[in-house]
């Protein structure tokens, strides 16, 4: 009996790959260095399972070299389990098959999932206990000072919402009517009835999920991406599917589109959870005509829009003209004010709206009515507050960027806005390393955490930087110390 042919859910032109390979071939056999290209780009998460290469004459033509070459590169990654080939359906990258590890764990609250027991699964057990960990993977500030005075301002007005029943399943009208303000200041018009105030943008993704996802519907997301939203999808029946970011490929995004068919497409244009990738104007519109053309509902989950560090303008908005049905946005004030707020929105079509607020009946029935009163507050002093957040923000950045530049030979790059670094570490150890940094006192999210398959960015942690500067420079020789540990052992296995 044949096998079945592999699952293409996107391919890849040409002069893609051609991009994607960058230069491909520093000496050996040009067969090797083509196949080890791939393997490494399939490892990295730039180039996603399931994703149909070119034709071997294809890509002989484009790379100007003889069809032996891509054809030898092929059958070099099909023995190395990064490629299937079936008649009919081409050569399709995949993951090698291997033993089901131990899953990440117990998570903990916060952005990103980590593995209580991942010392445990390294033989690292020699490290500080969890109390003693310094955290450099959960991207929450702490609160501004301004804070307090927004909730002494909530409280003053909260007399004037205590003889109803304080249930308000689309949230207080001056809310919606302050997050509509910022999207007309944004260049959005935007009225009240466009806006959903939610318990968190948590909620606000996973009510998109259930309401647009059955069992077994696909949904398209980012890889590497925000970790919780992939679980909303899930949880809802979803399949995710991964479109390589870092930056975002367009044209491989409208593939996916067209030949997985998706219900849902999530995306974070801003300051990307967690690449810390901003999606141009061009980008931007691309991607609104891929929703209009196939009739997709795109996510635009805008949490950090407010967070950029390296000037003070905000992206545009991800929404264009606010016209378009399938086009969603997504807002929150836990990353630009502080996560103990539990208040987010939906910027959309008002019968998308109300598709919501029914929904959201089975769940939580409405938000907290003074959380929603201090955030009106925040909201009206935005400008001042992010000013002060902005700075400390960016003076906490450039201090762990500056000290892992120092200590380390990895590739350290400089957000440009967010709360995290996404660095490269030059071989793929990401979970080796995460392991070794918690036996060392120190929590850091490894890559694959962050990709649909929890199998590429294998070379990739993340760093948030919004921990105190103390903390900062007290973790950076832990992650030394942890270091240390992951060469040593990839050394004593390179010897054997």
């Amino acid at each position: 009996m044949s096998a079945a042919s592999p699952t293409v859910l996107r391919q890849l032109s040409p002069a893609s790959t051609a991009r994607l390979l960058g230069t491909w071939h520093a000496g050996g056999p040009a067969y090797v260095a083509l196949a080890d290209a791939f393997r490494a780009a399939v490892l990295s998460g730039t180039l996603a399972p399931h994703t149909r290469l070119p034709s071997e004459r294809e890509l002989a033509a484009t790379l100007h070299v003889s069809r032996t070459t891509t054809s030898g590169a092929y059958a070099r990654l099909r023995e190395l389990g990064f490629a299937v080939s079936r008649v009919g359906s081409g050569t399709v990258t995949t993951l090698p098959q291997r033993a089901a590890g131990p899953g990440p764990g117990r998570p903990v609250g916060g952005d990103a999932p980590v593995a209580d027991d991942g010392p445990r699964i390294l033989g690292l057990t020699d490290g500080p206990t969890a109390a003693g960990h310094l955290d450099l993977w959960q991207a929450t500030p702490p609160a501004p000072p301004e804070l307090h005075g927004a909730f002494a301002h909530a409280l003053e007005g909260l007399p004037a919402y205590l003889d109803s029943g304080g249930y308000e399943p689309y949230g207080l009208a001056p809310l919606r009517e302050a997050v509509a303000a910022r999207y007309r200041e944004r260049g959005v018009p935007t009225t009240a009835d466009e806006v959903l105030i939610t318990t968190g943008a948590q909620q606000a993704i996973a009510l998109l999920a259930h309401t647009h996802l059955r069992p077994g519907d696909r949904a398209v997301v980012e890889s590497p991406t925000y970790f919780h939203a992939m679980e909303a999808m899930r949880d809802a029946g979803g399949r995710v599917v991964g479109v390589p970011t870092g930056p975002l490929d367009v044209d491989q995004l409208a593939s996916a589109v067209r030949r997985a068919r998706p219900k849902l497409v999530y995306l974070v244009p801003d300051y990307q959870n967690p690449t810390g990738f901003v999606l141009s104007a061009e980008e931007r519109a691309a991607v609104r005509q891929i929703a209009e053309r196939y009739g997709v509902t795109v996510v635009g989950d805008e949490t950090l829009v407010e967070l950029g560090l390296s000037d003070d303008t905000t992206p545009p908005a991800f929404a264009g003209d606010g016209t378009s049905p399938h086009v969603v946005s997504v807002g929150s004030a836990s990353k630009a004010f502080w996560g103990g707020l539990r208040v987010g929105w939906v910027r959309a079509h008002p019968q998308v709206i109300a598709q919501l607020a029914r929904a959201r009946q089975s769940a939580d029935i409405a938000t907290a009515v003074l959380e929603q009163l201090a955030v009106t507050e925040l909201l009206g002093r935005r400008a001042e507050v992010m000013t002060g957040r902005r700075r400390m923000l960016r003076e906490r950045r450039d201090l762990l960027v500056g000290k892992l530049r120092e200590s380390f030979p990895w590739d350290v790059p400089v957000p440009p806005g967010g709360l995290f670094c996404w660095v490269d570490l030059g071989r793929p150890v990401a979970q080796a390393f995460a392991a070794a940094a918690a036996a060392e006192g120190a929590r850091v999210a490894a890559g694959p955490l962050f990709t649909p398959d929890n199998a590429g960015a294998a070379s990739r942690v993340r760093l948030t930087f919004t921990r105190s500067p103390a903390e900062l420079a007290e973790a950076v020789p832990r992650l030394v110390r942890a270091w240390g540990r992951v060469a040593g052992q990839q050394h004593s296995a390179g010897s054997r």
